[in-house]
């Protein structure tokens, strides 16, 4: 044995320790480079081999990405992965688990170029100039022509109403104009898409052409479509149906999500698809869109907050867990039940209802009721009570009254004063009233722990309470602040006695039912919580209640189910699937999905809970209040303002309408969208002082955190529109994003603008999200995070700080990349955490794409 004396000026820590080696030869050397690579990272003179990396040295998840990178770089050394570093926390154990050196080098420089795409005999090619501005200029062009003739139908449709006598004749004609506009809205995706594209079929196509043109002017369509509001309902199937797509009896689909490649989706009989799932039948990648077959067999379950990429199958009876993906290529076999990010297989059981009675005519007879309601009901009281607004509010009846004296322009700010004044302020003030009172009468109609059909009353109520209770604009409002507590508190959650922190909650969180959420106290919780307290099968619901232990700490993006296996003092980490097995977990940290166990907190995370406890947090906490509600009414007055802007040009309109109405009105929507954008942005632009964000470690109690915050309260729904488009990469960069040519984002998130650099050629997936930032207990820590050239982000995957990716580096479907990681030129990752996947990695061993054929067709023959 060699034994070799090491000093470890860390923290003060192991001073005079010696290092063991575990004899000589190839793990003894191993056991050598890893030491000092480690040692050089953290800038320690030595490092003890049998030192843990957190609990003895004091090392962090990011410190360790950075001791990963740096092996990754050395042919002489493995190239562990951060699961490889928490299941082998020290040197010793990961030079045991890794004896042999990498058979090669693996610089970047070295690494391999992209692969010819499928079908195609040509290397891939970045799309022209030339075709990026062709087509960002025909999709503008598609956008004022849509807005002009919806100018068009809405001048003619008001004339018309206009025309009534009496409230009968105006209820009649507002029936029959609604419903009329209602049906052409739904019919003409369906129609478009038939006639634009035809049957999808599983291909490729370069983005920015005109391929891409009218696969972008079908999804956008789909996505507007008003048959979205009927997610859950029989009716949305129905819908999927006329658009190609073959699913069969009693499928209920609980995804807003709607997939666009409809001919490619095969579902069959009986399966449940959750919320939040992904199952879009297309996926971008390096520049081009590729399409693909999604096949789900009989009697299948898709959890919560999954994907299914192109080219997947689930045979018969098989589930697959939340917080979870099938990767292309990957077939769940039929009866088996999958988890994880990839997909393996478990023994744990995710359909947790009995079955009830819910047949055709139950869901029949759900759909003409619902139609009946909203033809009858909802249209008229919508297109009626516009009209009665316009002629009964004197300040616009006034301007549409030819036999009226003309309006003097000055009167134009006081009437457009009092008319946004009461509507936004008006909807603040009541929305809060009926959010606290309405949900509470409904509950009474559904009992917990109680099985009920589906498509009847108690699940129609349900569903009401699920809505009302899930607006947004009132969790961003009070998420990040102490008051976060009291709006939950007012709408059922039981929190248990509050331990405050001024940010116990985000700004986006959502349950299937309020009354059924516990919390326990002194736990925080980041944004994307979705509470799970509802169980759902093909034909039944039954409502449970999901209780979050105390003194935890939960990540971004979690799904937490009703059984969910945690207790107190945990660390949920972002996009972690929540165990629902096993012990219950506490005082650990878990990461991944499947999750394993990782430290709960290491000692960088601790230096602040001096500020957490005592006079200390009064004082602060009582500050950041004073911070916050300034920040909450900064808010409300400047989205009252933009309400006000947005009155002042109606009724600027309205004076103009004797003119030319359709071209008014269709003015008035293209209008409003660029005012609307460039307001936002340069709204954001003033808060941060035209200056770029810097990377910060500090204190949720620093002033400078609180201000962070306040850059989150600035609305950016208006971004999606812009998707698909090469009008989202300029406004990124109008934003402060250094973003190259030719990107194409087709719904990412940035988080901190100014710290995202994203390369020329870059492709970014429908639901990625770059997160410049964590927050975890008590500590704020921000980076900047680097996409190189010709990258791309898969669907639903999430990137860290600190995070850089070389050129031509993919990552895949529902990845999860930590913080500090960097990913070579070129590399395939994916997983969650993401590591570097080989080249089979989409057609993992057992269910390759010969197995595909076979279990589609079986599929396919029991759809009716």
């Amino acid at each position: 044995m060699v034994e070799q004396s090491s000093e470890v000026p860390l923290s003060g820590r192991d001073k005079g320790a010696v290092t063991r080696l575990s004899g000589s030869g190839p793990t003894a050397d191993t056991e050598r480079k890893l030491a000092d690579a480690l040692a050089d990272v953290m800038g320690a003179e030595r490092v003890p081999v049998d030192g843990h990396f957190f609990t003895d040295l004091g090392a962090n998840s990011l410190v360790m990405a950075q001791f990963c990178a740096r092996l990754r770089k050395r042919a002489d050394l493995p190239s562990p992965s951060m699961k490889d570093i928490y299941r082998h926390p020290t040197v010793q154990s990961l030079a045991a688990a890794f004896p042999q050196p990498a058979p090669g080098p693996v610089d970047a420089p070295t690494a391999v170029p992209p692969p010819v795409p499928v079908n195609t005999a040509a290397p891939l090619r970045p799309p022209g100039k030339l075709n990026h501005v062709l087509c960002g200029t025909l999709q503008l062009l598609v956008f004022l022509g849509y807005s002009l003739v919806a100018g068009f139908v809405a001048d003619s449709g008001y004339g018309w109403i206009a025309t009534g006598s009496g409230l009968a004749d105006i209820y009649l004609r507002s029936l029959l104009f609604g419903g009329i506009g209602f049906v052409a809205l739904c019919l003409f995706p369906v129609v478009a898409k038939w006639l634009l594209v035809g049957r999808w079929k599983p291909r490729e196509f370069p983005v920015w052409g005109l391929t891409y043109l009218r696969f972008w002017l079908v999804k956008v369509l789909l996505h507007a479509n008003p048959m979205i509001l009927f997610v859950g309902n029989p009716l949305f199937v129905l819908y999927l149906r006329a658009l190609g797509a073959r699913i069969g009896k009693g499928v209920t689909i609980l995804s807003p999500s709607v997939p666009v490649c409809t001919d490619l989706l095969t579902i069959g009989s009986g399966t449940v698809i959750r919320k939040d799932s992904f199952f879009l039948g297309y996926r971008a990648h390096a520049g081009r869109i590729q399409t693909g077959r999604i096949t789900l067999g009989r009697d299948v379950y898709i959890g919560e907050k999954t994907v299914l990429d192109i080219d997947t199958t689930m045979g018969d009876g098989a589930q697959l867990g939340h917080s979870s993906a099938l990767y292309r290529g990957q077939a769940v076999p039929d009866g088996e039940h999958w988890h994880g990010s990839p997909a393996q297989p478990t023994e744990i059981d995710y359909l947790r209802v009995a079955p009830a009675a819910c047949g055709t005519p139950r869901r029949a007879w759900f759909g003409l009721v619902t139609l009946l309601q909203l033809f009858f009901l909802y249209i008229p009281l919508a297109v009626g009570g516009v009209y009665m607004l316009f002629t009964e509010l004197p300040a616009i009846g006034k301007r549409l009254d030819p036999q009226m004296a003309a309006v003097k322009r000055s009167e134009l700010i006081p009437d457009a004063l009092q008319i946004s004044l009461v509507l936004f302020f008006g909807f603040v003030v009541l929305g809060l009233v009926a959010l606290c009172t309405v949900p509470r009468l409904l509950r009474l109609a559904v009992k917990p722990d109680r099985v009920y059909p589906l498509y009847g009353f108690h699940y129609a109520v349900h569903r009401a309470t699920a809505r009302m209770t899930n607006i947004k604009f009132f969790a961003w409002l009070f998420g990040d602040s102490s008051y976060i507590v009291h709006y939950l508190q007012g709408l059922g959650y039981d929190l248990s006695r509050v331990e405050q922190t001024g940010s116990n909650f985000g700004t986006e969180v959502q349950h299937e039912t309020p009354f059924l959420v516990s919390v326990g106290s002194g736990t925080m919780v980041a944004d994307g919580l979705s509470v799970i307290n509802a169980d759902y099968s093909s034909t039944s619901f039954r409502l449970s209640r999901t209780s979050i232990g105390p003194h935890n700490f939960l990540g971004n993006n979690i799904a937490y189910p009703a059984d969910g296996r945690t207790g107190a003092n945990c660390l949920l980490a972002t996009k972690v699937m929540v165990p629902l097995d096993g012990e219950v977990r506490e005082n650990v940290g878990l990461l991944g999905s499947p999750c394993f166990e990782i430290p709960r907190s290491v000692e960088r995370d601790s230096r602040f809970d001096g500020l957490r406890t005592g006079d200390a947090l009064h004082r602060h906490l009582a500050a950041k209040n004073r911070y916050n509600i300034r920040s909450m009414a900064l808010m409300l007055c400047v989205r009252w303002l933009h309400t006000f802007a947005l009155t002042l040009f109606g009724l600027a309109s309205v004076d103009l309408y004797g003119v030319l109405g359709h071209l008014v009105i269709g003015g008035y929507l293209a209008i409003t969208l660029a005012f609307s954008t460039l307001y936002f942005i340069l709204l954001e632009r003033c808060i941060a002082s035209f200056r770029a964000l810097r990377p910060r470690l500090c204190s949720i109690y620093d002033p400078y955190f609180w201000w962070h915050e306040r850059l989150w309260k600035v609305p950016d729904h208006y971004l999606n529109i812009f998707n698909g488009t090469p009008f989202k990469a300029l406004v990124w960069r109008l934003l402060g994003v250094r973003i190259g040519g030719r990107v194409f984002d087709d719904g990412c998130y940035l988080t901190e603008r100014s710290l995202t650099t994203i390369g020329d050629d870059c492709t970014l997936n429908a639901g990625s999200k770059i997160q410049c930032h964590s927050q975890e207990d008590g500590t704020f820590k921000s980076d900047g995070t680097t996409l190189g050239t010709g990258c791309t982000l898969g669907v639903a995957a999430h990137v860290h700080y600190g995070v850089t990716l070389g050129d031509g580096a993919v990552l895949a479907p529902d990845s999860f990349l930590m913080k500090g990681e960097e990913v070579p030129a070129y590399a395939r990752w994916g997983g969650n955490p993401a590591v570097d996947l080989p080249d089979a990695a989409e057609q993992p061993r057992g269910c390759g794409p010969e197995t595909s054929p076979s279990s589609a067709d079986a599929t396919a023959a029991t759809v009716s």
